[in-house]
């Protein structure tokens, strides 16, 4: 979707006075960088692809590649290398201002996916950005998660990796970042405990029933610090949050344990339609309050008057033709300087040097490999 065919989108059908839709059911996937978030969400597409038919959506816009065709990419409306050059910004602070710039769509967005809804999609699997951060404690997630959640019914999937949680004080870390996230979104919460191809979970699930099998883990440590001490002392803290966190083990990579994921996905809708729902519609009812509230005249104004014509056409200021790769708001503009027209705008040469070295590295490895083939069976003619 291109951000000339977002701005066209019409708006007419999408209003929040029609109350919480029942499909397609939002699904936000969110994860620890290197936790195989993206690899997860093109497994769930797959398992769910026959039955829930999911709408996909992109939401990371410095992603190169996805391993799956979305039919909502940020990337197509935002771009992140741009946007990092004309803010001067860093990585991350690239992936906030492409979010924020996506979220002055949200309208649009909406209608999207309520359009999908109606065209048979049950399902809306909605990838985040890498850094977890960016999005959990950032304005414009903030606005895209409640945005839908008063919309459509919305759940959150927490991908955890398996393998480093093998330590106990990285599983402590990751448990208290779900519970930050449960607690802050208000939506009900599934933690997908992920690469169980490379090892076991069942110590994971241990951990969250047992209180003393995780102190004798904390205990096996060589190091007693500050830090076991405070992991020590957190989960005792954390015995409420585990009583009803709802976990499942899964492999990205084989796809095991999907079938039981869509189990729980369907049972974390259930709870959204019990729990959450009502919390929503309330949120709902009071921003209809406060919309008749300013749409009404003020008390003051006289009932009888005469129009007077200002002469001036009020219309919105014309869009930035300049640069229009990404969306800006027409006052925020920068003025291009003099450094920035001699600069090339092109993408950074030492990536095509790179990709060069590589292929040449692995055209030596190939090179090397045959000869070796070639010496052994002259060899083994030498040596019948």
């Amino acid at each position: 979707m291109t951000a000339a065919g977002v701005d066209g989108i019409k708006l007419e059908a999408l209003s929040i006075s029609e109350g919480i839709r029942e499909a397609p059911v939002c699904i936000i996937v969110l994860g620890m960088a290197g936790s195989g978030k993206t690899t997860f969400t093109k497994s769930l597409i797959q398992h769910a692809q026959e039955k829930f038919n999911p709408y996909v959506v992109n939401l990371d816009p410095a992603c190169r590649e996805v391993p799956y065709a979305a039919h909502v990419d940020i990337r197509d409306t935002v771009n992140y290398r741009e946007v990092m050059k004309q803010y001067q910004l860093g990585p991350n602070g690239g992936i906030v201002t492409a979010l924020n710039m996506f979220t002055t769509k949200m309208a649009q967005f909406a209608e999207l996916v309520r359009r999908a809804g109606e065209r048979g999609h049950k399902w809306c699997v909605i990838d985040t950005p890498g850094q977890i951060e960016v999005f959990t404690w950032s304005a414009s997630g903030n606005i895209i998660t409640e945005g839908l959640a008063t919309m459509f019914p919305t759940i959150v999937v927490y991908v955890m990796d398996v393998v480093r949680s093998a330590c106990p004080t990285t599983f402590m870390s990751n448990m208290l970042y779900a519970c930050s996230i449960l607690y802050k979104t208000r939506l009900p919460f599934l933690v997908a405990l992920n690469k169980i191809d490379l090892q076991d979970c069942s110590f994971v699930q241990e951990w969250m029933t047992d209180f003393e099998a995780y102190q004798d883990a904390l205990e096996q440590e060589q190091e007693q610090s500050f830090v076991s001490n405070l992991t020590r002392t957190m989960s005792l803290t954390l015995d409420t949050f585990y009583e009803n966190l709802s976990t499942c083990g899964v492999s990205a990579k084989t796809g095991v344990g999907f079938s039981q994921l869509l189990q729980k996905v369907l049972e974390c809708v259930a709870e959204y339609e019990s729990d959450y729902k009502p919390v929503y519609e309330k949120m709902r009812r009071e921003r209809l309050a406060e919309q008749a509230a300013t749409l009404q005249p003020a008390s003051n104004v006289e009932d009888a008057g005469v129009s007077v014509p200002l002469g001036l056409a009020l219309k919105d200021p014309p869009p930035y033709t300049g640069n229009n790769v990404f969306l800006m708001a027409p006052g925020l503009v920068p003025q291009p300087s003099q450094d920035d027209e001699v600069e090339d705008m092109e993408e950074d040469p030492k990536e095509p040097m790179e990709d060069q070295n590589f292929q040449s590295f692995v055209q030596s490895h190939l090179s090397a490999q045959q000869s070796k083939r070639d010496k052994r069976q002259l060899q083994e003619q030498s040596n019948p």
